[in-house]
């Protein structure tokens, strides 16, 4: 047996229990202006699109896009207005109205979703209010 082939198994069982565990931090709606960073096959440069944040957690996320599109399978996903860029993202699925369910690979903070909650423009985020302190 090798031990290189016993690594990989270890690390495959290690991050589909760390998916099933994360699945557990419950999605709220919102709806944030987001773009979508990728490389293209083949290409050096990094192309981007728009797209809509319309339910998140710490740990995911569903985008809403305004045409049809096949997503690659990792992207970055930025926030522009919360100023959060750059957070690795995976492809989970896809449904037919545009929208795809993304998981984060790294967690978001609590303070990360909470500047994301207060500019959304989701009616359940209205009252929220930006503490200055966690800038």
């Amino acid at each position: 047996m090798s031990m290189v082939g016993g690594g990989t198994n270890y690390l495959r069982r290690e991050e589909s229990f760390m998916y099933d565990r994360e699945n557990r931090f419950r999605m709220e709606d919102t709806m944030n202006a987001g773009r979508i960073e990728y490389t293209e096959k083949g290409m050096t440069h990094v192309a981007s699109r728009r797209c809509d944040v319309i339910r998140i957690s710490l740990s995911g996320a569903v985008i809403s896009l305004l045409t049809q599109f096949n997503l690659p399978k990792q992207f970055y996903l930025d926030i522009p207005d919360a100023r959060i860029s750059k957070v690795g993202s995976l492809l989970m699925k896809t449904f037919s109205n545009n929208t795809a369910e993304v998981r984060f690979l790294r967690l978001m903070t609590q303070k990360e979703l909470d500047r994301i909650f207060v500019f959304s423009t989701h009616p359940a985020h209205k009252d929220r209010v930006l503490d200055v302190r966690s800038w």
